[in-house]
């Protein structure tokens, strides 16, 4: 005969709202080419003005005309009710 295992978890909330105690990082990847991607990237910064600055430097320095943004935030998960 086989046992029976039983979990329990809990409901979490994720605030929508970045975490106040922490920068928001952006990073930019130039994705310009046809045979690949020319990969520059722009390092983690911590404003988007920043980042706009970096791009349109390489842009132009390059005339590269694609990049890829992303921006990460540390937010909260806040542990409910167990089920």
């Amino acid at each position: 005969m086989g046992t029976t295992t039983r979990y329990r978890f809990r409901d979490y909330t994720v605030r929508a709202e970045a975490d106040p105690l922490t920068l928001p990082t952006f990073t930019a990847v130039c994705v310009t080419g046809d045979e690949r991607d020319c990969g520059a990237t722009s390092g983690d910064v911590h404003s988007p003005d920043e980042l706009v600055r970096w791009i349109a430097a390489h842009c132009a320095q390059t005339r590269h005309g694609l990049y890829e943004r992303t921006t990460r935030e540390t937010v909260c998960a806040e542990p409910g009710a167990w089920r």
